[in-house]
């Protein structure tokens, strides 16, 4: 079978046309198929967002109770120092104002012995004067 030149030509556009047509129906079923593939990324990843938000809030409604109970154990062991310290307080100065008191009455009571011990010496150390070089 001889072809002529229209035939030929006629031949080469509908191959052209046919070829161009089934890049056309290509390229718009790879969009299509893209677009779908973006539109499901897009639901799982919304899906994801809010996946991962409510973990986020779970995370700090566990944080915040966590730090409640710190706080409030804190508190309860700083009330339970706070006590006991005052109550040491007191005691050591009920013992201090009871040593104080001991130790008041001890030098008094050494006072007056050394006063009355100075007193006996200055009247025998009088008398031992007047012994030896006699009334003046």
């Amino acid at each position: 079978m001889q072809m002529n030149e229209p035939q030929v030509w006629i031949l080469i556009g509908v191959f052209a046309a046919s070829m161009l047509g089934l890049l056309t129906v290509l390229v718009r079923q790879h969009d299509s198929m893209i677009a779908s593939l973006r539109r499901e990324f897009a639901a799982q990843f919304e899906g994801s967002q809010g996946r991962t938000d409510a973990m986020g809030a779970l995370l700090v409604a566990q944080i915040e109770s966590m730090d409640a109970r710190f706080t409030a154990q804190l508190e309860t062991m700083e009330a339970k120092f706070t006590a006991q310290i005052e109550a040491m307080d007191a005691k050591f100065t009920a013992q201090l104002e009871t040593m104080d008191a001991r130790f008041t009455t001890q030098i008094e009571t050494m006072e007056a012995r050394l006063t009355a011990q100075l007193e006996t010496l200055d009247t025998e150390v009088a008398n031992l004067a007047t012994r030896m070089w006699g009334t003046r």
